[in-house]
């Protein structure tokens, strides 16, 4: 094993750490559990950041960076092994125990879980996503980590699973983005690609595709998504048009006005609340609220709270709409809503009313999207007349 250590002398510059810090934030991460065993003892400590180096040396090799207070920063050193246990999505418990969190739950760290040795004798969670058995072959102090190369020896990996991800300073998992969704498509050239917002375009676009196919042959290809998706789509060329909220977007997006459609709350029939006609916001901070948590429409919702200086008691956040809609029919609080479907019912059977925000709540703006400079096809106009005229 070869090593050297770079230690910086001067005082770092506070603001470019913090920027630092902060950019780094967004970079999400897997979350793994770095452990070591052997004469030294057995240590181990949560590490985001591990990366592979190449597999195509004589064995592949991945590094981690471990800080060198950490105690088992010395283990790894004189061990000379490495376990990496990259944690599945159900298992940050196990992650928080070797953050340091569970300090007087648990003595020893190792108790929050099932162990079995590796080839090198460092221990691996019984059950992780994916372990790497590592010999380390390299250690650089750089600043104030270790940075620690290990040559594997042995792999063990789960047959289900997705991992675990740090980023925004929280955990998550990961979500499999799939291309916008399609549900016609066409081979023509000329064909319309319309892109809507998936809470908006069930109740509005088979109105607007079947008025306008009464005297338009254009060939149609329809797709939804959130905000973020669409605006990928018109940024890309996959979309031509895109009904949604006119809320945060970008500059080069262009837009024509359809109209403000008035957000209202969303309540269970048998609601302690849905005999009240005029509610306010500050009663409504003292129930829990099924937050649609789909941009831009979460942050719109607790932007009304916020506007008054007002917290609302999120207690679900649910991505889909139909989801909160059922939540609410169960009775497991209110929530807040813009799209208004044609049905009283949620999806499960359960009644449903609306209640009005105040007169002066902030209006959701509704437009047809295109990209700035866009060569739009020849129906795109007569369309966006459509849709105006529908939306009057």
């Amino acid at each position: 094993m070869t090593g050297r250590a770079i230690v910086t002398e001067h005082t770092p510059d506070p603001q470019l750490r913090e920027a630092f810090l902060g950019g780094m934030s967004h970079a999400a991460c897997t979350v793994n559990i770095v452990t070591t065993d052997g004469v030294a003892g057995r240590g181990g400590v949560t590490v985001s950041a591990m990366t592979s180096v190449s597999a195509d040396s004589p064995k592949p090799t991945l590094l981690v960076c471990v800080h060198h207070e950490a105690s088992a920063a010395p283990l790894i050193l004189e061990n000379g092994n490495f376990c990496v246990n990259l944690l599945r999505d159900d298992q940050s418990f196990i992650s928080d125990t070797f953050a340091g969190r569970f300090k007087e739950e648990f003595a020893d760290k190792f108790d929050c879980a099932e162990w079995a040795p590796m080839a090198t004798g460092a221990p691996r969670v019984v059950d992780p996503l994916v372990a790497f058995d590592c010999k380390l072959v390299s250690a650089e102090r750089i600043g104030t980590h270790h940075v620690f190369v290990g040559e594997v020896q042995d792999i063990f990996t789960a047959n289900r699973g997705t991992p675990l991800i740090y980023a925004n300073r929280a955990y998550g998992r990961t979500v499999r983005i799939d291309p916008v969704t399609t549900f016609a498509t066409s081979q023509s050239d000329t064909a319309l690609r319309v892109g809507c917002f998936h809470t908006i375009g069930p109740f509005v676009v088979p109105r607007i595709i079947g008025e306008f196919t009464k005297n338009d042959s254009t060939d149609l290809r329809l797709m939804d998504g959130d905000h973020r998706r669409l605006i990928e789509g018109l940024r890309a060329g996959d979309v031509d048009l895109a009904l949604m909220f006119d809320l945060d977007l970008p500059d080069d997006i262009e837009t024509v006005q359809l109209a403000d459609l008035s957000p209202y709350i969303l309540l269970a029939e048998d609601h302690p609340l849905a005999a009240e006609p005029n509610l306010t916001l500050e009663t409504l901070t003292q129930h829990p609220m099924v937050l649609l948590d789909s941009q831009p429409s979460a942050d719109y919702a607790l932007s009304i709270f916020a506007a008054e200086h007002l917290t609302p008691q999120v207690k679900y956040h649910c991505p889909s709409y139909e989801m909160v809609r059922a939540m609410v029919g169960e009775g497991l609080g209110y929530s807040i809503l813009a799209s208004k479907p044609a049905s009283n019912l949620s999806y499960d059977g359960h009644s449903l009313v609306r209640r009005p925000l105040p007169s002066d709540t902030r209006q959701c703006p509704t437009v047809m999207a295109y990209r700035q400079g866009a060569k739009l096809p020849p129906a795109a106009e007569p369309f966006m007349e459509l849709c105006k005229d529908l939306f009057k």
